[in-house]
């Protein structure tokens, strides 16, 4: 055997022991009626997952949910976490898409599009969590908030540390940068920044 083709082989049997094997794992693991997994659906480390009976999480081919702090460019705070823990919530993330080390909770619905980059440390959430209740703020610790879908379109590409909160629409192919907050929609091949997240360049699409 060729001295250059033995680490590669060596490497490609350290990431099936490593990764391949434990994904499916916790693919049979956790798939049933209200959690579906495409087909080679990736897991490096070991993410949280809280899915109601009643509340779906759909996640497409070749998906990969990333929890492994040493296999990244910068740190993960946290693993994956992916919440859609009230009846009728719905997580969807399109095939080809990769998230390291984020957090996306639904009340109501999040749809990740296809080839996505959501990179480490977001926040995706679709609801607040408690309503603003000025009427009675001293009762406010005990309401629970209303949802408003957020869609991340395909090829959407979130930097590290990026807050995307109710109601937002990204378009296709646009970037917020890191450590954005996006409260307001984002129209297609967009570079956003900001708190709140601005547009700063919009990228002509290529023709077809």
């Amino acid at each position: 055997m060729r001295p250059s083709v033995a680490p590669a082989i060596a490497s490609r049997l350290r990431a099936w022991w490593r990764w391949s094997l434990p994904s499916a794992w916790l693919r049979r693991r956790l798939a049933g009626p209200n959690i579906q997994f495409g087909a080679r659906v990736l897991f490096k480390g070991t993410p949280r997952i809280a899915v109601h009976p009643d509340a779906r999480l759909v996640i497409g081919d070749d998906v990969t949910i990333n929890s492994d702090n040493d296999d990244y460019h910068v740190n993960l705070y946290a693993p994956c976490k992916l919440m859609a823990d009230r009846p009728g919530a719905v997580i969807e993330i399109g095939p080809r898409t990769r998230l390291h080390g984020s957090c996306v909770h639904a009340f109501e619905r999040i749809t990740i599009g296809a080839n996505c980059l959501i990179a480490a440390n977001c926040q995706i959430i679709d609801g607040n969590g408690h309503d603003l209740s000025f009427d009675d703020v001293d009762r406010r610790i005990h309401t629970r908030g209303g949802a408003r879908p957020v869609v991340i379109e395909d090829a959407v590409w979130l930097g590290t540390g990026v807050v995307v909160l109710p109601g937002v629409r990204i378009g296709r192919g646009s970037v917020i940068s890191a450590n954005s907050v996006v409260t307001r929609d984002i129209p297609p091949m967009s570079i956003a920044m900001g708190n709140p997240a601005v547009v700063v360049r919009q990228v002509e699409a290529p023709p077809g």
